[in-house]
């Protein structure tokens, strides 16, 4: 599961320090890092949760992380400001 790496790194966290916020074994967090275990769906839940990702995102099954409406509104007015500009400068 490399998108938990990913988030994790993204958020510059350790292992211990996503293990100690889900619950979830340190060890075991590293077995689902390098593929060697698949998260059962009660861990999937938590690291959903934790990194506020859907656990399709997770799964790799979406390539899009939008966990909540804040999320897609703040995505929303991104693109919009980008318009904006985009218009300005036409």
């Amino acid at each position: 599961m490399n998108r938990i790496r990913s988030l994790r790194e993204d958020r510059d966290l350790r292992q211990i320090d996503v293990a100690k916020a889900t619950g979830i074994d340190q060890k075991t967090l590293s077995n689902y890092e390098t593929g060697k275990t698949n998260p059962d769906s009660y861990a999937l839940i938590k690291l959903a949760d934790f990194f506020e990702v859907t656990i399709d995102y997770i799964v790799g099954r979406v390539n899009t992380n939008y966990y909540s409406k804040q999320n897609v509104e703040k995505k929303i007015n991104e693109i919009q400001s980008a318009l904006e500009d985009l218009k300005k400068s036409i």
